[in-house]
């Protein structure tokens, strides 16, 4: 794709890498074959093809972003399914997250917008609020049935209250700062990322992954001062509240480094696995982070990929259970994970089918089935009919956000590493019942 920017944008790094993105594209539309919602909704222009177009040409006329961009920015699940599916190699996750950015910086949101983003920026990434706001939400859960199915202001409320869990988890100690130890002999050391919203919503994926990872000779540190990865506001556009996060982690990480150090950081929800591995793009330009960020980047893996790293092994024997597995976008697109959770499960006794469009979302996506819940409805609707023809007794899967979307329905939901872990010593996942 041709670009014309300016040689004064161009000495702007960001503006630098959108150049290289944009020149990268040659208009094929491959992408929009696996686009969710140019799927859903039939509009070139909601389509990664699409919304290519319109990012250059904002960025390049150095304009502010218009409703009408906007619209079809906000509707982008950045499930990265596109990034899988063309052939020239073009980074739209960099560019949809710059253009979000610019959104931000450039467009004034109607009051009732702002004011929903600005709550759930201030309350998903700290797991304290956000257990305080599910607590709440308790109070008004029964009037979402009242507030309309779309994506108006009260549609998106609603969303929100129908999405909060009727019980809200104890917290669970293991999310404590600490060191976990090895049982027997000491065969490596990662760090865990305990998550913002994970913690909250479902305590017992650290409580598995802990459990299996010392049992398998693994000592798991919990910094004191590693929180949210960032993810979910640097979606939204808030770069700076992102970047804060991205400190705190690579501070705290580079310490465990710079002490007894590490074998790897282990991450249990892919969403934040594929931000962290991506710590080292944002930091490029600060040199005062820059190299500790690519260091904490390389060292970053999803949980399934660090136990076939060091040769997971069941111990106890399978229940003739059929899992569907359901692959989360951030682990199947962003992270390009794909074998390695199937491969565990069939190691583990378990058969494991998938179902059709296991490319395309199911509609979680971050806060997208809050600010976009008319279009989520219908992606987790398709999916959990693709699911339900493969008659399982239990979904897996990688991401709490996939969980929660998928979760309701009558066929258990559970985290991959929580049958792992079943089936290597630990208990039975609470999800599948007595």
């Amino acid at each position: 794709m041709q670009t014309n920017f300016t040689d004064a944008q161009l000495q702007d790094p960001e503006i630098r890498v959108c150049n290289d993105i944009l020149r990268t594209c040659v208009h094929c539309g491959l992408c929009t074959a696996t686009c969710p919602t140019f799927v859903l909704v039939g509009d070139e222009l909601d389509s990664p093809r699409g919304r290519i177009y319109l990012i250059k040409d904002m960025l390049e006329n150095a304009r502010p972003a218009t409703a009408a961009v906007v619209t079809h920015i906000d509707r982008c699940l950045s499930c990265l399914s596109c990034m899988t599916t063309c052939p020239s190699g073009v980074h739209y996750m960099h560019l949809v997250d710059h253009a979000r950015r610019h959104v931000e910086e450039t467009y004034s949101r109607p009051l009732a917008e702002r004011w929903l983003r600005r709550l759930l920026a201030f309350v998903l990434p700290h797991p304290r609020r956000f257990r305080l706001a599910l607590l709440g939400s308790r109070l008004v859960r029964p009037a979402a049935r009242l507030l309309p199915d779309d994506s108006s202001a009260l549609g998106r409320i609603g969303a929100m209250l129908r999405l909060a869990p009727a019980r809200v988890p104890a917290p669970s100690a293991i999310d404590r700062p600490g060191v976990h130890r090895a049982l027997g002999e000491r065969r490596g050391r990662v760090a865990l990322l305990a998550g913002c919203a994970q913690q909250v919503l479902a305590p017992q994926i650290n409580e598995s992954t802990i459990r299996l990872l010392t049992r398998l000779g693994i000592e798991v540190v919990v910094s004191q001062d590693a929180g949210c990865c960032g993810a979910l506001v640097h979606h939204m556009g808030l770069h700076d509240a992102a970047i804060a996060g991205v400190r705190a982690n690579v501070a705290a990480w580079s310490a465990e480094l710079a002490g007894e150090g590490l074998d790897a950081i282990v991450v249990n929800a892919s969403g934040c696995g594929t931000m962290v591995k991506d710590y080292g793009f944002l930091m490029r330009e600060d040199p005062g982070w820059a190299e500790r960020a690519r260091k904490v980047a390389s060292l970053a893996c999803d949980i399934s990929e660090y136990l076939v790293r060091i040769g997971y092994a069941p111990s106890r024997e399978a229940p003739g259970m059929t899992i569907a597995y359901h692959a989360a976008c951030s682990l199947q697109h962003g992270q390009q994970v794909t074998a390695e959770p199937k491969a565990l499960l069939k190691r583990a006794g378990f058969t494991v089918k998938e179902p059709r469009e296991a490319h395309l979302c199911c509609g979680s996506a971050g806060t997208y089935n809050i600010l976009q819940p008319e279009l989520a409805g219908r992606l987790r609707a398709r999916k959990l009919a693709n699911l339900g023809r493969i008659a399982a007794d239990a979904i897996a899967t990688g991401n709490i956000g996939c969980m929660t979307q998928l979760s309701g329905e009558g066929v258990p939901v559970v985290h991959t590493v929580e049958l792992l872990d079943w089936m290597a010593g630990g208990p039975k996942p609470a999800g599948l019942g007595p």
